[in-house]
């Protein structure tokens, strides 16, 4: 296969910020791989919060990396993310890529480049999950009701100046298509099935525990999770760090079946998939990485059977969905998945359409269609 570099030798890659490796971020280093030489903008860089192969391009960031302390108070600037972006400067380029969940698709391709937006969700903050991410309290509402109107004024106007858009669900390409009334490539976001495998025994499970792995935040509802096991008395880990530990530790009481573990290593991460009975996925994700690297490890997952994990599990073949989000709904699926004995091999096999030589070839076919096409109106 010819090395996309080879056909596109001018690329420009835009991220929303680098502070810190999740999700996202594993999308660029995917596209770093295949576009070594491209550099990337975005609004904030703490170079210590990337990877060594982030590290290793050529990174330009916007006026507000000057503010101190901003790589930690980001968020707070939210309201300037717009004018920022759209100040950044970027060099001449055949193509520009995006990868945004946020304001990296406003920024301005230089002239005669295409523009090709790896769409993770339209702005979370200001169309949906307004109150997971803001809280409910009517005075914030009020106060941030004119700064939200005008994010989705200027977010409407970024995504008309996309020439083509790719995303990682058909869950999100409903979304784009609702709030932008644009159409989208759907390309599944790479997962490296080559690192996340079975047991070398080929056996799993055998820990006795279920698993949790999250960010501890209010939408990924690890309370229905923490309340169920709280109630069966099950062994369940809880790998991951957030706002929502001390809620979360306060809502496991003195319950000992209940163990968070904070940031887990990748090494360690993955044995805990080999060893665990299942994966325990509450919330509702746009695609949601971790069920499939827990289902490359051979695990089965028990998931609410909406969002990205209504496309990544297969239900009652590699885990179970529970369809409403509570303790009780989730414990029945708990308590089905246990009474199945699962085919690790197959589940393994399930998560391998998610590698990352199948994203690359996806992404290919979206740039082949998106140099074919005239370039936007800007």
């Amino acid at each position: 296969m010819t090395d996309p570099a080879d056909e596109f030798p001018r690329v420009a890659l835009a991220h929303d910020w680098l502070t810190g490796m999740r999700g996202g971020e594993r999308v660029l280093e995917t596209l770093c791989r295949m576009f070594p030489a491209a550099p990337i903008y975005t609004l904030v860089y703490a170079p210590a919060s990337v990877s060594e192969l982030i590290r290793g391009h050529p990174v330009h960031v916007s006026p507000l990396q000057r503010i101190p302390g901003i790589a930690r108070r980001y968020r707070w600037f939210l309201p300037a993310f717009p004018a920022a972006v759209e100040r950044l400067r970027l060099a001449p380029a055949d193509l520009v890529i995006s990868t945004s969940h946020c304001v990296a698709k406003g920024v301005i391709p230089p002239a005669g480049a295409r523009h090709l937006c790896y769409c993770f969700t339209p702005m979370r903050y200001a169309w949906v999950f307004y109150e997971e991410y803001f809280g409910a309290n009517p005075l914030k509402r009020m106060l941030l009701r004119p700064a939200l109107a005008g994010l989705r004024r200027w977010d409407l106007r970024a995504g008309a100046r996309v020439d083509r858009f790719v995303t990682l669900s058909r869950h999100v390409r409903a979304r784009i298509q609702r709030f932008y009334g644009r159409e989208a490539d759907v390309v599944y976001p790479p997962v490296n099935t080559g690192y996340w495998t079975p047991a070398p025994d080929g056996v799993g499970g055998r820990g006795g525990y279920d698993l949790a792995v999250s960010a501890l935040v209010p939408y990924k509802r690890l309370d229905l999770a923490v309340r169920a096991y709280a109630r069966s008395g099950a062994p369940l880990k809880i790998a991951g760090a957030g706002t929502e530990y001390r809620a979360l530790r306060d809502l496991a009481g003195a319950c000992r079946n209940i163990e968070f573990l904070g940031r887990v290593p990748d090494a360690d991460l993955r044995e805990l998939y080999r060893g665990c009975r299942a994966l325990i996925f509450p919330g509702e994700e746009d695609f949601g990485l971790v069920p499939v690297e827990a289902q490359a490890c051979g695990r089965p997952v028990v998931a609410f059977g909406k969002g990205g994990a209504a496309e990544t599990v297969a239900d009652g073949q590699t885990g179970v969905f529970f369809r409403e989000q509570t303790p009780e709904s989730l414990q029945a699926a708990v308590d089905q998945c246990a009474a199945i004995q699962w085919d690790s091999s197959a589940i393994c096999r399930h998560a391998g359409q998610f590698s990352e030589a199948n994203f690359i070839a996806g992404l290919r076919r979206s740039i082949q269609a998106v140099l074919a096409q005239p370039p936007a109106r800007r």
